[in-house]
């Protein structure tokens, strides 16, 4: 069962430590590549705040974003910004975010995200708690796969595999880090691919990350995995 409660507590310490992290950084740092193809650190960071803000707007009741190209345009205009003004605005997103988490709501309820996907709201913390782990290694200063928490590293695995689940060009896949276990992919009785590995490389590996080759896979190759 979700608890928003606890999700939203806790994308409040990955909050605090990205904005520990980036305070460390200075303009230059920011400038310089992520691990993002074609964005900047400065990048990653403008599209967190915007994030933070669409999220409220879904949970308030409005679009996620007015347009996939105002998204893009907001995130250009406000990644050249100086550490100063990134972090500030990371801080009050974040805050309009644990806001809107705290009032009174029917966290049951269904809402839309983006490209028509939707959603339980109560997986709406869990969403953003996504984002800012993920993107904070993507940064590429120090916080890797293997220092994201390990309840978040299992339970982002299992959203993954499940989100890859039924889909008719990923062979049935057990994916395994030798004590938990999820399958994914299209569904044709026993799974053809068995992918083991520590549950840092699995993460990685579904989330676009890293590329498998520190992956055991047997029963065939490692299964090609559709863009997130």
């Amino acid at each position: 069962m979700i608890d928003h409660a606890h999700d939203l507590a806790s994308v409040r310490e990955a909050t605090d430590r990205l904005l520990t992290a980036v305070a460390a950084l200075d303009d230059a740092a920011l400038a310089e590549p992520s691990r993002l193809p074609g964005w900047s650190r400065g990048h990653v960071l403008a599209h967190l705040a915007r994030n933070a803000d669409a999220l409220v707007n879904v949970l308030e009741g409005r679009p996620m974003y007015a347009s996939g190209g105002v998204r893009d345009a907001d995130i250009e205009r406000d990644a050249p910004r100086p550490r100063a003004a990134q972090l500030a605005d990371l801080r009050a997103s974040g805050a309009r975010f644990q806001e809107a988490g705290a009032a009174p709501a029917d966290w049951s309820r269904t809402v839309e995200l983006r490209n028509g996907v939707t959603d339980s709201a109560a997986r709406v913390p869990f969403r953003r708690w996504i984002e800012v782990e993920l993107h904070h290694v993507d940064l590429g200063i120090g916080y890797e796969l293997e220092d994201l928490p390990a309840e978040f590293t299992a339970r982002e695995i299992d959203f993954l595999a499940r989100r890859f689940a039924g889909n008719p060009d990923v062979p049935p896949t057990r994916v395994t880090d030798g004590t938990h276990a999820w399958t994914t992919g299209r569904a044709a009785g026993a799974p053809e691919v068995t992918v083991a590995g520590p549950a840092a490389d699995l993460l990685g590996w579904l989330a676009g990350r890293r590329d498998g080759s520190a992956l055991t896979v047997t029963g065939g190759p490692l299964p090609t995995l559709p863009p997130l």
